[in-house]
């Protein structure tokens, strides 16, 4: 009887944590190419319909490598038409190159992230480039998008940050340097990836803290994997330094090919649900992204998949978080 008088309203966000946070879904891009099957793209389109449905509002949604590196993303130029006639949807693509970009923009996509790796050795593994020539490519980008006079935003995500599986040690001062490349470079974005899930909560909050301080709100996204369990607590240490974006895939999928170990995601559905308990707003509707799992699930019989939520499903006192005076897709600056 008493504990009611004393309970803390659910509807009131944690006052060191922000009232907002975008989750961006990227299980259409780095979940689909990690896993040897071709999904159909109805499979896709169906998936994208049901998403936006749900309320999500960024979806990464196809990369524009060649189709011989990555079938499994050959039809992104067929997704992104279609992610354009959702209303409100913020469609991003992965861009490796010059060449990708320009199929971005004649395409019309509202962002193209540009993977950039602090690691030399998966630098070059990954796109047979040192850090410092993606930096060059970057700004060849921009000189492509500001003639084409297209709206589409540079994100500029610098990977490995935290460790890498084939170099070892990353040290916080070269993602710093290769961020502030970026930036000059004329990035409008850049984002951080412990693309090998190599940190911790201390470390994360030790780099993000440093990286707003040179980026501002410019410092766009963090992306985390679940590798070593630490997926969730390392998206809550870059909540409370003021990160208020975060890539995630749908049951946890995903992994970089060109990086041993580099499995599981930060699961979309748990770290939505660990937001919506916090009082951080999501906009995004906890049941229908679970049907979507589910569905997800049934598509990608046979493969590995992962997260909690889906399992022990969600819990009697659960609330959502109010959405009143939340502007997440629709009016952040882009």
């Amino acid at each position: 009887m008493h504990a009611a008088a004393t309970d803390p309203d659910p509807t009131i966000c944690h006052p060191f944590l922000p009232r907002e946070a975008v989750v961006r879904e990227v299980g259409l891009r780095d979940g689909l190419q990690s896993i040897a099957m071709v999904l159909p793209t109805a499979h896709k389109l169906d998936w994208l319909r049901q998403a936006h449905a749900a309320g999500q509002r960024e979806i990464e949604v196809g990369s524009f490598v060649p189709a011989r590196l990555l079938p499994q993303l050959a039809d992104t130029e067929e997704v992104l038409a279609f992610a354009k006639t959702l209303p409100g949807l913020f469609a991003s693509v992965l861009v490796p190159n010059l060449k990708g970009a320009e199929r971005a923009l004649a395409c019309g996509a509202d962002l193209m992230m540009v993977p950039l790796s602090a690691s030399h050795a998966h630098s070059l593994a990954n796109l047979r480039k040192t850090p410092d020539e993606v930096v060059a490519e970057v700004a060849r980008m921009r000189a492509a998008r500001d003639a084409s006079g297209a709206r589409t935003l540079i994100d500029g995500g610098v990977g490995t940050a935290f460790g890498c599986t084939l170099q070892g040690e990353v040290r916080e001062s070269e993602v710093l340097r290769l961020m502030q490349g970026l930036l000059d470079a004329g990035a409008d974005r850049v984002s951080l990836a412990d693309t090998v899930g190599y940190a911790d909560p201390a470390m994360v909050r030790s780099l993000f803290e440093k990286a707003l301080r040179i980026a501002g709100d410019r410092l766009w996204c963090g992306h985390f994997h679940d590798t070593r369990g630490l997926g969730l607590a390392n998206a809550y240490a870059a909540l409370e330094v003021g990160v208020t974006r975060f890539d995630a895939c749908i049951a946890g999928i995903g992994g970089c090919p060109h990086a041993p170990g580099a499995s599981g995601n930060v699961a979309t559905e748990d770290l939505l649900f660990m937001l919506e308990s916090m009082g951080v707003a999501t906009g995004v509707d906890l049941h229908a992204l679970l049907q979507l799992r589910a569905r997800v699930a049934s598509w990608l019989d046979g493969q590995t998949l992962h997260g909690t939520l889906w399992r022990a499903g969600l819990p009697k006192t659960f609330a959502p978080a109010p959405v009143a005076a939340r502007a997440v897709a629709e009016s952040q600056d882009r």
